[in-house]
């Protein structure tokens, strides 16, 4: 689904974020992006994303080559994937309902379409109740739910987090990673970049470590 083959990435100033990495995940995996702060964490996740494209190696993404396609092509590429930031990008003034509805529309989803996916988006993350509800009134850990239902609403194949608990307590960290897991568990993938330890992870989860832009472990943990 997703294969990085000899990938470096290059910036202007000559600093390599990322030197010679090499890995494949497959459909429906759970997937833990590890390494300090600075790793190349967040420049993989642009990588696979479509977002940046390789100075040099081969990034695949459901066997296409992401340096071969055409600019018109992305979009289409990219929809194939839900994006979680850790600073949730939500828009403050629009409800819930409307951060969801905006996410839709810019793939072309609205009317009665857009609202069965809505309220399922909302009611999977435990928001349905709090539709008309603005950003600012939740908590952080439901601000972080409510960006994980408009990531989700779109039905992407492909769920990626960038450091999604980093601003979390415990307690809402958990939940967090507990709605990856159930996204996971139907058939998703999820791809999750942390510098944190997680208790979470488990023997049915891949872990790519990263230190100084290099790929020191890619393995299923034990």
């Amino acid at each position: 689904m997703i294969n990085f083959d000899q990938v470096t990435k290059r910036y202007p100033s000559s600093h390599e974020a990322l030197s010679n990495v090499s890995f494949s995940i497959e459909q429906g995996e759970m997937v833990y992006v590890t390494g300090h702060s600075g790793a190349g964490k967040s420049t993989l996740l642009k990588l696979m994303t479509a977002i940046e494209r390789p100075t040099t190696g081969t990034v695949l993404i459901n066997n296409q080559n992401v340096s071969k396609l055409k600019e018109a092509t992305l979009p289409y590429i990219r929809r194939k994937f839900g994006l979680v930031f850790q600073d949730h990008k939500l828009l403050y003034d629009r409800n819930c309902y409307h951060n969801v509805a905006l996410a839709l529309a810019i793939n072309g989803i609205t009317g009665t379409e857009a609202g069965k996916r809505i309220r399922a988006a909302l009611d999977k993350v435990g928001l349905l109740g709090k539709e008309k509800s603005m950003p600012i009134t939740l908590s952080g850990g439901e601000q972080q739910r409510l960006a994980i239902a408009r990531a989700v609403a779109s039905r992407p194949s492909i769920l990626i987090a960038d450091e999604p608990t980093g601003n979390l307590d415990k307690n809402y960290a958990a939940d967090i990673l507990t709605l990856f897991n159930a996204f996971q568990q139907v058939g998703v993938t999820v791809i999750i970049a942390t510098h944190d330890a997680l208790g979470n992870v488990n023997e049915r989860n891949k872990i790519l470590h990263l230190d100084h832009g290099k790929l020191v472990a890619a393995e299923v943990s034990a």
